[in-house]
């Protein structure tokens, strides 16, 4: 794993004489089948008349050069991974393509290891040359996310307010309009303009639980990509996961803390105003609906805040924050449960404080879709908190040098059959065009060389199916886990070029390869 890859310096015109290239170390226990982002098959000494004949070919590289397989990866679907964005929940009152089908004339020189299947010894010997289909996939990208109407940055961190926001305040409008018919009736259609202001007041007192929690992240040195405000409240979208269980415990109980601050502020409010009036009904109906929220968040079950603070506990218990997860995640599943049948139940029994008979009929079935719907947020949150503990626990095993493709230098007017007979020559899956100093200048497509029929290659230049490098297609080999998902997220591309930290070109990173290590890492149970 240690062992460095390099590029030798290239050939100038027709001079043979080069450095051999050293790429990605060989791995003899990776077994990965044929993927169609692969696009390469395996070595053959077979070329294409018009690579021989028609065009003038530079000599072959010198020195002896390695087979190295394809990194050991899964299947993904499209989409460059976004990173392991940890998502704090405030629920309030909250390719298929085919595969290139092996050639039988291209397994006259597969060696196979003992105890390997022929399969598994040809997919060693995977190259860049004579590419297959093309991908049926896009190129993977990193997209931005889309929360729904900016609203502003406090704290430099974008609040956005989801399009399903506009259909629980209405629905607030509408129940909380009823409610002031009765006790206020001289309003008469006027309690609508009430009910609304008390709906954008009540998600004001939501959007300062979420400010509690990213100022708490960026006071801890942890990035909060945004807020967002949607159905049954808002959640504070934070990047990395807190270094202790202190933090995470500190983290997690300021949102409910801070709700329980304006219950009681609220209070306070209400007390120089006469009962009755709309400014006490206000008042009152966002103090009871702060408590609401702070002691539901308070459940000890993930994705509410008090899930998050059981994991911190069992966390610094067992000093497992993987522990710490399954425990609030299976307490967040039991509780869902519990709000599924509990809810309805405590609604028809007049626990909540209407008369049992007044239940029933349409309030039956609002108490029983609420229920339904509190139970699916809190089952699936705790779900996701499940998979992304997994994927946290994995990350680390996503590294650069172990992913990275071997690669060898051309120059910018290398005919694609040269180039290709060169990297199938190398066991190379990858093309850098260099200037005659050896500098890199861009990376060959492999999707570009798949557009190019074999009968074309000796005519194509290789520079005509490059993109130029940038400085963020530069990563370094040592780069692994969430520190190298944030470097191809800042710079999206198909391939970035792996470099040493002397400068050296160790090979070339497919963004493909990534995604689908990324994809099998979420995939691998704990």
């Amino acid at each position: 794993m240690d062992e460095s890859g390099g590029s030798g310096q290239p050939r100038s015109g027709t001079d043979g004489s080069a450095k051999p290239h050293a790429g990605p170390p060989a791995r003899t226990t990776d077994h990965t089948p044929p993927h169609p982002h692969d696009n390469g098959t395996r070595p053959t000494t077979d070329q294409p008349a018009e690579a021989t004949d028609a065009a003038p070919q530079p000599a072959p590289d010198a020195g002896p050069a390695k087979d190295t397989p394809a990194p050991e990866t899964a299947d993904a679907g499209p989409g460059t991974p976004a990173g392991a964005a940890d998502t704090t929940n405030t629920p309030d009152a909250e390719h298929t393509a085919e595969a290139p089908t092996p050639d039988t004339a291209q397994h006259a020189d597969v060696t196979r290891q003992p105890g390997q299947k022929p399969e598994d010894a040809a997919d060693h010997h995977r190259t860049l040359a004579h590419s297959g289909t093309a991908p049926k996939n896009p190129p993977p990208t990193s997209p931005q996310p889309r929360g729904g109407l900016l609203m502003g940055r406090p704290f430099g961190v974008p609040v956005f307010v989801a399009p399903s926001w506009f259909l629980v305040a209405a629905l607030i409008t509408w129940v909380f309009g009823g409610q002031l018919e009765r006790v206020l009736p001289d309003l008469g259609a006027a309690r609508y303009l009430v009910s609304l202001f008390f709906a954008v007041a009540f998600y004001a007192s939501v959007l300062v639980h979420e400010l509690a929690h990213t100022v708490a992240a960026l006071r801890f040195k942890l990035p909060v990509r945004r807020i967002q405000l949607q159905f049954f409240g808002g959640v504070s979208e934070i990047e990395k996961e807190a270094e202790t269980p202190g933090r995470e415990f500190v983290l997690a109980f300021v949102g409910p803390l801070l709700s329980l601050v304006l219950a009681g502020l609220f209070y306070l409010a209400m007390q120089p105003v006469e009962p009755g009036t709309v400014p006490g009904v206000l008042l009152a109906g966002l103090m009871i609906s702060n408590l609401i929220v702070a002691a539901f968040n308070l459940l000890p079950g993930l994705p509410l805040d008090g899930g998050r603070m059981l994991r911190a506990v069992v966390w610094k218990i067992t000093g497992k924050p993987m522990s710490g997860t399954i425990a609030a995640a299976w307490v967040g599943r039991a509780l869902a449960v519990c709000v599924l049948i509990g809810l309805p139940l405590l609604t028809q029994s007049g626990a909540l404080g209407s008369s049992a008979e007044d239940n029933v009929g349409m309030d039956t079935v609002m108490d029983a879709l609420l229920a339904a719907i509190l139970a699916a947020i809190i089952w699936t949150g705790a779900g996701n908190s499940l998979r992304m503990a997994r994927l946290r626990e994995h990350l680390p095993e996503l590294r650069a040098r172990t992913l990275t493709r071997r690669a060898v230098p051309v120059e910018t007017d290398t005919p694609l059959s040269e180039a290709l007979r060169r990297a199938n020559d190398a066991g190379a899956r990858a093309l850098v065009v260099v200037d005659p100093e050896g500098t890199p200048l861009s990376l060959v497509r492999e999707a570009a060389i798949v557009g190019v029929p074999e009968h074309r290659r000796p005519w194509v230049a290789v520079s005509g199916l490059a993109q130029d490098l940038t400085d963020g297609m530069r990563v370094s080999a040592e780069l692994a886990g969430e520190d190298l998902l944030d470097a191809l997220r800042a710079t999206p591309a198909t391939e970035y070029l792996v470099v040493e930290e002397t400068g050296e070109i160790y090979g070339v990173l497919s963004a493909a390869d990534v995604e689908r290590a990324f994809v099998k890492a979420m995939a691998r149970p704990s």
